[in-house]
């Protein structure tokens, strides 16, 4: 017999109406070669012909069981034959029907009015005739296809030919109609979809969106799935104001090299008349022996690229695109030695708006940087910190026509410092010593008062001590670590002339006070400003530690920093110096298991005011339920007064609030709202609001994204996407902006 086997006797246990077919099963037989059980109420026939059961029969041979109430099995042909009701199950489907033909060894064969349900991705249909075509490949005669429960039918996609390939995971179908709430939305020849989420070539869903400065838009994206390891998405992009944009993305990953490229361009632009266009590619590659390499590179047609075929506020408030090559070398030359070299070519592409000038950063053409550590030589730590910088300024044109030009030339930093870490499992002291030597070989002096060949030596100590106190503690009956933590750090750097008439400022910039920055040796972010000091900072912190798990719960901090001396060391001239230094006070955490907050004071208690305030508190019962408030106040921004009559001045402070929310308000509904307000300006900067349902196998969501672009300019871009669970989005996907706009919000709708 061909692929059978059945033993020599056959058991017909009649005991009232039931009877018995047993066949045997040889160790480590192929799979073509499993043998076939059949069971029911009664057997009749003959083992090498022809089997006939009836009565809760069943068929099982591998992982396929056929059940009906009678049916007919042919060993020879291994053909089974089910006239009335039948139901097969099998390991990645079940299908439901009437009048089966199958071939148990070639998986081929018809069924009629068949119902199935794809275990991989949730999918199911009908249809009028089912017919297998082999392992893992069946197609279905006017068929439909949804990933709803029974008895909903919200949506379906009905086709003449549905074809199931569980190989690759993917339908294909022909001549098809996708159905919502029984209304056909979409209609084409041919789609092909990956049923189980697996990526594959196609035409994606389309989208359709609008925006007040490209008005109604429609993309139709094709993703390409060229390996396993790299891929791409091609998306024509019609705007009714602006014309046919192509978008361009690819992607690739290997074992030592990554990255992402981006190309789009929009030929003849119907408003401007010009062709516009933006390059983003990013590409990172490890070379071997150490040696990375990094290729970050961003550039558009024009300053209102961003502005006019942007539909989120990340992308419209870009000023500064980076375009940079680095290579890297990270070794050691002995036991607890690190050495580092790097180099680097830096550019950016400043999109100037004429209503708010910046001062474009410099070129770095070439720079080159050396930093090396030594640990523990007998108890002491060397660092060594080398940089050698090409700064490049090109006078430019501005808006207004009048043209900028600032000093560039050469700078070598040279930083080597000498640490002793004296430390203890509950408390540290850790003298330090450094000597920052700053020289400059300028093209030009920065003005009449300068010169072109600057240098400068400003030693530097600091000392930084610390204990750790802990105590076992109980909040609402769980235990807790409670430490305190106490921390002083005395920092000493004496004046040197670093006058902004006479030493240029390339990089520098005073950094916000924080917890972090108080803890820093320079005030000044850079090399061209090292701020001088004589004082000491005493700051007290407290942690909440879960016991069980070691993660933190709750934080609250202090920091008090006292100067001996004024500062003399300053960016502007019309900055104020006090021996009396800023307090700060912090709290970050979890309040309870759904509160949390992150919040800041900072005090100038020269003036008895408030200096800063950042403060944010976040109600988060479970997912699809968040509140988040926050407001943010500062008095004054510190850092450069812009003098230059070219340039508008950077402001005075903020203030600011911010309110967002995704609340279910009804069954399946919910709502999302975004809010981001100058109280100073009396003016909204951005604001969202949106509408989402959540049914059981769809999603439909609306928003409205209303922010500003520039100084006197606003954006308002509209959402709306259909997304039908486990088969296509239909619309403009509104999540990156939900995301963004609303901290902690989460999709809810079953995937």
């Amino acid at each position: 017999m061909n692929n059978f086997f059945i033993q020599v006797f056959v058991f017909f246990i009649l005991i009232g109406s039931s009877a018995v077919a047993i066949a045997t099963e040889q160790p480590n037989q192929p799979k073509n070669e499993q043998p076939v059980y059949i069971e029911a109420d009664q057997i009749e026939g003959y083992p090498q012909r022809e089997v006939e059961a009836t009565g809760k029969a069943k068929l099982r041979r591998g992982d396929q069981v056929i059940s009906a109430e009678h049916m007919k099995y042919f060993p020879a042909t291994q053909d089974a034959v089910i006239e009335d009701k039948v139901h097969l199950e099998r390991e990645k489907d079940v299908v439901e029907g009437t009048h089966l033909r199958f071939n148990l060894e070639s998986k081929t064969g018809e069924l009629h009015q068949p119902s199935y349900y794809l275990k991989e991705g949730g999918g199911r249909g009908d249809g009028n005739l089912f017919l297998f075509e082999g392992e893992d490949h069946y197609r279905i005669k006017k068929g439909n296809y949804t990933t709803c429960p029974v008895g909903n039918n919200d949506w379906f996609i009905r086709a003449e030919d549905l074809e199931i390939d569980h190989e690759e995971q993917i339908a294909t179908a022909r001549h098809v109609s996708v159905s919502f709430k029984n209304v056909p939305i979409l209609y084409s020849p041919w789609l092909n979809f990956s049923y189980s989420g697996k990526r594959k070539t196609g035409l994606l869903a389309p989208i359709m969106g609008n925006t007040a400065r490209s008005g109604v838009e429609v993309s139709l994206p094709f993703y390409w799935n060229i390996a396993p390891n790299y891929d791409a998405t091609i998306t024509p992009r019609a705007m009714s104001k602006r014309g046919i944009m192509l978008n361009n993305e690819f992607r690739y990953m290997g074992e030592t090299l990554g990255g992402h490229a981006m190309f789009d361009i929009l030929p003849d632009d119907l408003i401007t008349n010009d062709t516009r266009y933006g390059l983003f590619l990013n590409h990172t590659q490890y070379l071997g022996r150490g040696w990375t390499g990094n290729l970050d590179y961003n550039l558009v047609s024009d300053r209102d690229f961003f502005r006019d075929l942007g539909n989120n506020v990340a992308l419209t408030s870009r000023t500064n695109l980076l375009q940079q090559v680095v290579t890297s070398y990270n070794g050691s030359l002995g036991h607890n030695n690190a050495i580092n070299f790097t180099t680097l070519v830096q550019n950016f592409q400043t999109l100037q708006d004429p209503r708010n000038l910046i001062t474009p950063p410099y070129k770095r053409l070439p720079q080159f940087s050396l930093t090396a550590s030594q640990r523990n030589i007998y108890g002491i730590d060397l660092d060594f910190t080398s940089i050698w910088t090409n700064f490049y300024f090109e006078s430019q044109r501005l808006p207004d026509g009048q043209k900028l030009s600032l000093a560039d030339g050469l700078r070598l930093v040279l930083f080597p410092s000498v640490s002793v870490p004296l430390q203890t499992s509950f408390g540290y002291i850790k003298p330090k010593v450094s000597l920052h030597h700053t020289r400059y070989n300028l093209n030009e002096p920065v003005s009449a008062k300068g010169d072109t060949n600057l240098d400068r030596t400003v030693p530097i100590f600091s000392l930084d001590s610390g204990i750790v106190f802990e105590r076992d503690t109980m909040f609402r009956n769980e235990k807790f670590v409670q430490t305190l933590e106490p921390r002083v750090y005395y920092l000493y750097v004496p004046f040197r002339n670093q006058d902004g008439l006479v030493f240029p400022n390339f990089e520098s910039a005073e950094m916000d006070f924080s917890f972090a920055q108080i803890f820093t040796e320079n005030r000044f972010s850079g090399h061209d400003r090292i701020n001088d000091a004589n004082e000491i900072t005493f700051a007290l912190t407290s942690r909440l530690i879960e016991s069980t798990t070691g993660n933190e719960r709750l934080r609250l901090a202090a920091g008090q920093r006292i100067r001996f001396a004024d500062r003399n060391v300053v960016l502007s001239t019309q900055q104020t110096t006090s021996n009396k230094s800023d307090f700060i006070a912090a709290i970050s955490g979890r309040i309870t298991p759904v509160i949390t907050t992150d919040t800041s004071v900072q005090l100038d208690e020269s003036e008895f005011r408030t200096e800063k305030i950042r403060t944010g508190v976040s109600y988060h019962p479970q997912p699809g339920k968040v509140f988040n408030i926050g407001y943010r106040y500062t008095r004054g921004i510190p850092g450069l007064v812009q003098t230059n009559p070219f340039f508008l001045p950077p402001g005075v402070g903020l203030e600011q609030v911010d309110a967002s929310t995704q609340w279910p308000f009804l069954k399946n509904w919910q709502g999302m709202a975004s809010i981001n307000y100058s109280l100073k300006d009396d003016k909204l900067l951005a604001g969202l609001v949106g509408l989402e349902y959540n049914s059981c196998c769809w999603s439909l969501r609306m928003v409205l994204n209303r922010f500003i672009t520039a100084t006197e300019k606003t954006s308002t871009a509209f959402f709306v996407q259909l997304e039908l669970n486990g088969l296509m989005r239909m619309g403009n996907n509104p999540i990156r902006v939900l995301r963004q706009g609303i901290p902690g919000y989460a999709r809810t709708s079953e995937q």
